[in-house]
């Protein structure tokens, strides 16, 4: 897995070890030991929610004041352009933002 940094210090843009050949390619979306040796971050993930919209659709702005959540997205058919906004008040990088396309066929989280 490949980890690359973005203009938010705790958003990252995960990269996983695809394995490709003839028949199609595999690669695991998550596994927690290697998650925490590439982002050197300790999680605990306890949901997995999966979604579709359709095309055209602008997906509303999630987050958290009491109990923030980290979030793992990827995407299995099409694309999006991911946006993440800290909101933290209190963050040195308060109001900045960062975009990326995930899709289908980068694979990226």
């Amino acid at each position: 897995m490949r980890v690359a940094a973005t203009a938010i210090p705790d958003l990252l843009l995960l990269e996983p070890t695809i394995y490709e050949d003839e028949r199609g390619f595999f690669f695991e979306s998550f596994n927690q030991k290697h998650f925490e040796d590439a982002t050197r971050r300790n999680v605990c993930f306890v949901q997995d929610n999966h979604s579709r919209s359709a095309r055209h659709v602008l997906r509303g702005l999630h987050y958290q004041i009491h109990r923030p959540q980290g979030k793992l997205v990827h995407v299995i058919t099409g694309e999006v352009f991911d946006v993440a906004v800290d909101l933290r008040r209190s963050s040195p990088t308060f109001g900045k933002f960062a975009g990326m396309v995930l899709s289908a066929a980068n694979k990226k989280q």
